[in-house]
């Protein structure tokens, strides 16, 4: 039996995660009012390296769940902009790692305290037991999907 609870007219908006956007837009100001410019795609690439430095860019690929194609372009993006560079693996001269340069990592602190006051005003009202039941369902619909 399908255990579908969505009419048809909310499972569009359920499927292209409003909130999802709503968060991205809200953090892309909160950067921009903070002198931060750069997007949160780039943002989102950054925040992997910070993770792990030196990444190939099929593993961030992963890590974003994002195309080549789109990681080459945020890649050079983020070159121009002196946030990271590109290096050739000794194991194999056909795949680049990505290195965090100095500017990126002066940036962690600022951004990552952006981001987490933009999940602050996110969740304003909202019943810890709440967060961590939605936490819960949006994992279990991951996992049922990958």
């Amino acid at each position: 039996m399908p255990n579908n609870q969505f009419k048809r007219g909310e499972l569009y908006s359920f499927i292209t995660g409003k909130a999802s956007t709503a968060l991205a837009r809200r953090l892309q100001k909160n950067f921009k009012q903070n002198g931060v410019e750069i997007t949160i795609e780039q943002w989102s690439v950054l925040y992997h390296l910070w993770k792990q430095d030196g990444l190939s860019q099929q593993e961030l690929c992963n890590a974003t769940f994002r195309d080549k194609p789109s990681i080459t372009r945020l890649v050079d993006n983020l070159e121009k902009l002196k946030l990271v560079r590109r290096v050739s693996s000794k194991e194999d001269r056909r795949m680049n790692l990505i290195y965090l340069t100095d500017t990126a990592k002066r940036i962690q602190d600022q951004t990552m305290d952006l981001a987490n006051q933009t999940l602050n005003e996110a969740l304003v009202n909202v019943d810890p037991g709440d967060i961590e039941l939605c936490k819960s369902v949006l994992q279990q619909v991951y996992d049922n999907l990958k």
